[in-house]
């Protein structure tokens, strides 16, 4: 407790002044903010009060060292990982599904044609079909080089055809490369023709979320925490979350990783005897984190949103230590606020009685008083807050 005694005498009148003065109130104890001084120096038996100056040395036994507040300590400042300039999504080549449907169905026709020009077709499928005789009778076919030639080009037509399409689904990318050349992103919806060619690789472009297991990290004391944290992103940039990088998933599992011990180290887990920021203070820390790890996901085509501590907490191996260090620490600040409160009263009864002439007290006796109404007044504060 950060309490001390000031000695008064009862106030006499000034010199020359025509006729007694009226008495003022003078504070009988005044708090200090310089050193923990301990109760039972609050009534010492000395005639006259001495000063509290804090000394270099040893501090004494049952008093807590007066901490400065902590401050947020921004991350220092680093460039993120350079990206590609030249690997940016742009649109890749892709028709409608409908065009490359009715180009092979027209490349099958010109096939079937030329097998009925060259008398292929047996008699029955041709009166099935109600087809127009043949130039060349069953047995006597020609399929000279022409006739090859457009037999396999048309066939070629038929099978690129029907073997580019693909059906696009909402919230998904196709990513185009050819011999490791990236040719372009697709993000259409419904039946496309993209040529078979082409290396598909899916990107999935939906907003997603991320909750991550319980990863281990220290404080600004040292203290072994376990956090888990939710990180909301998308991919804003196909190209580059599949070119640019591995795999743009394990990428942002470990930047998260990295984030979090870069910030929650700036700061203690609680300030037990101080107002000072602290890891509770979990807008402040998403806040921090979210900006961190933008910068660090921007240069692969990944947009983060957000990322939110859910829950900070205290190793298993040293959580015992710290829960028992948090009681204490409450119970300090209510034994602390009783006895402040106690002071308090027993400075404005003493001054009320003095300044209203009731009572005359030298140094002794006052410091007797001040020594039993504490006493008695403590004593009941503690019995009423224990009942």
């Amino acid at each position: 407790m950060q309490k001390t005694t000031d000695t008064t005498d009862t106030p006499v009148p000034d010199e020359g002044a025509p006729g007694p003065a009226a008495p003022r109130r003078v504070a009988v104890i005044r708090g200090e903010t310089t050193a923990e001084i301990p109760v039972h120096l609050l009534f010492r038996d000395d005639t006259a009060p001495t000063p509290v100056v804090p000394q270099p040395g040893p501090k004494p036994a049952g008093a807590v060292p007066a901490r400065r507040a902590r401050r947020p300590v921004p991350a220092p400042a680093r460039p993120a990982p350079p990206g590609d300039p030249d690997l940016v999504e742009r649109p890749g080549p892709v028709v409608p599904g409908a065009v490359a449907v009715a180009a092979g169905f027209a490349a099958l026709a010109g096939c079937a044609a030329v097998v009925w020009s060259a008398g292929l077709v047996p008699g029955a499928v041709t009166q099935a079909l109600r087809l127009p005789p043949s130039p060349y009778a069953a047995g006597h076919a020609v399929m000279g080089p022409a006739r090859w030639a457009l037999l396999v080009c048309g066939t070629a037509v038929a099978v690129v055809c029907f073997g580019g399409l693909g059906r696009g689904r909402a919230g998904y990318a196709w990513v185009l490369s050819l011999c490791g050349d990236y040719r372009g992103s697709v993000r259409r919806t419904g039946l496309v023709w993209i040529s078979p060619l082409l290396l598909r690789e899916p990107v999935d472009v939906r907003l997603r979320h991320w909750r991550s297991e319980p990863m281990p990290a220290v404080d600004a004391d040292g203290t072994a925490l376990r956090a888990v944290v939710l990180v909301v992103w998308r991919v804003r940039d196909t190209a580059r979350a599949a070119l640019a990088v591995d795999d743009h998933l394990i990428y942002l599992r470990d930047q998260v990783e990295a984030a979090m011990a870069r910030v929650l180290s700036q700061l203690p887990a609680d300030a037990f005897h101080e107002d000072a920021p602290t890891l509770r203070d979990a807008e402040a820390v998403g806040d921090a984190l979210t900006r961190l790890l933008k910068a660090e996901a921007e240069p692969v085509g990944i947009e983060v949103y957000a990322v939110q501590p859910t829950r900070i907490e205290y190793a298993p191996e040293v959580a015992a230590a710290m829960r028992r260090r948090r009681v204490a620490a409450l119970d300090a600040r209510h034994r602390d606020a009783v006895l402040g409160s106690v002071v308090d009263a027993v400075d404005d009864t003493v001054a009320r009685l003095t300044s209203r002439g009731l009572v005359e007290l030298d140094d002794y006796e006052r410091r007797v008083l001040v020594k039993d109404l504490t006493v008695a007044f403590y004593t009941g504060r503690g019995g009423a807050e224990g009942a």
